[in-house]
């Protein structure tokens, strides 16, 4: 008997005529033979998450190339079958219907970013199939699905993760702060993320002055500023995706507001081509990043998976740098095609079994994953941006101009506070 979440294909048909065709990419496969093994995936290819999506497209395809160079999966040669989700995520079901009912894929993987990603999760539980989603925040909190994993390095407790070291260098100062406010998306990814801030503000026992959402189709945010500014905190947590955080930095700037430390869980500031827009406006904001390019960070193979992404990236006009989404994108399917191998087929009973017990081998480190299908162990980099004296991309190549100042032992300098010390 058919699972009660899975869609008739006749209830969704008039939808999926509304959707792209799929690009069906394949790679020059020289050894591998037989049927193409297809993966599946709706990703962010135009819209406000576009950006990101893009990169990420270009990590997988790279991984292709690469895994069908090595002889494909099982043997036979990979092919990636794409659909844009255009940043909705009200098209995400529909995608992720289409690619099993329709296109018949043999694994599916999860787009880019929380809102993409909660809507796919019911379809893959529907279709009882693995899951693993890219840089998506407490997806699985409220499903509990055994096989749904995520690649993010937030660990157990993801809705804290992203801003705890954002309080925990705060809370290091001599002069420490006592009060904080929350502005947010009304959005999936800023919930979280805001819920987290919550918790560890009060666990601080810090006061929060200033609590609220904006719709994230909101430009001007002058005003908001100006709110936040008249509750006087001394922290200021922004959850945000990439345009309106790029708002918020601007109105900020230009409104001259100065807490003693801004930011923590901006989407799109570590994609360089959005730091080349702001430049020296950046200077003093502390935000979460989940790679930079420092000395303990350059795991086997993943400096050359950078230097193929930034070559493509250049003709391609994509985020130049590379360094937030294309690894984790690039593991994700390393993760998947090594859970294949392992169980040599695609029982995803058998691959969900296989993933809650191994040690991955990717390019951004060994990854094991617990229950609940987050990482064991959180790596979240908490960084400040310093001495940006221009929208040059050599700017944001240079390491000292986004230093890390949290986890102590990827420290690469420590936090200017407050923010006014630092130059604009």
């Amino acid at each position: 008997m058919p699972h009660a979440l899975a869609t008739p294909l006749k209830l969704i048909a008039a939808a999926l005529l509304m959707l792209a065709a799929p690009l069906a990419e394949r790679a020059g496969a020289q050894t591998p033979s037989g049927p193409p093994v297809r993966i599946g995936v709706g990703l962010a290819l135009t819209g406000q998450l576009a950006s990101n999506g893009k990169a990420a497209l270009a990590a997988m395809r790279i991984w292709t190339e690469d895994q069908n160079a090595k002889g494909g999966v099982l043997g036979r040669p990979v092919e990636l079958v794409v659909y844009d989700d255009q940043s909705n995520p009200s098209s995400v079901p529909f995608i992720y219907t289409k690619l099993i009912e329709v296109d018949k894929v043999d694994l599916i993987v999860g787009g880019y970013a929380t809102n993409m990603l909660a809507p796919a999760v019911p379809v893959a539980m529907a279709h009882n199939k693995v899951f693993i989603g890219l840089q998506g925040t407490a997806v699985n909190a409220e499903f509990k699905y055994s096989k749904y994993f995520s690649m993010i390095p937030t660990g157990p407790d993801p809705k804290v993760a992203i801003t705890k070291g954002f309080f925990d260098v705060a809370m290091a100062q001599k002069d420490k702060p006592q009060t904080v406010a929350i502005v947010g998306a009304d959005a999936e990814f800023a919930h979280n993320t805001s819920e987290g801030a919550r918790q560890t503000a009060k666990s601080y026992g810090l006061k929060i002055v200033y609590d609220r959402t904006y719709p994230p189709s909101m430009t001007d945010f002058a005003p908001t500023v100006r709110a936040i500014q008249a509750a006087n905190p001394d922290l200021v947590v922004v959850c945000s995706y990439p345009l309106d955080g790029v708002g918020i930095v601007r109105a900020v700037n230009e409104i001259g507001f100065n807490p003693k430390m801004i930011g923590g869980a901006m989407v799109g500031l570590q994609n360089a081509s959005l730091m080349m827009q702001l430049g020296p406006l950046l200077n003093g904001w502390v935000n979460y990043m989940w790679y930079l390019p420092v000395k303990p960070l350059q795991f086997p193979g993943l400096m050359e998976v950078l230097d193929r992404y930034q070559a493509r990236a250049a003709a391609e006009g994509l985020d130049p740098l590379g360094y937030h989404t294309p690894p984790l994108a690039y593991a994700d399917l390393q993760v998947l095609a090594q859970a294949v191998e392992a169980v040599k087929g695609f029982d995803q009973d058998r691959m969900a079994d296989y993933m809650h017990k191994a040690t991955f081998k990717t390019v951004v480190g060994d990854i094991t994953f617990g229950p609940d299908g987050e990482w064991l162990q959180s790596r979240v980099l908490t960084m400040q941006f310093r001495n940006v004296a221009s929208k040059s991309l050599d700017e944001f190549k240079d390491m000292t101009k986004q230093v890390i100042v949290a986890p102590e032992s990827l420290k690469t300098g420590d936090l200017i506070y407050p923010k006014a010390g630092e130059k604009k």
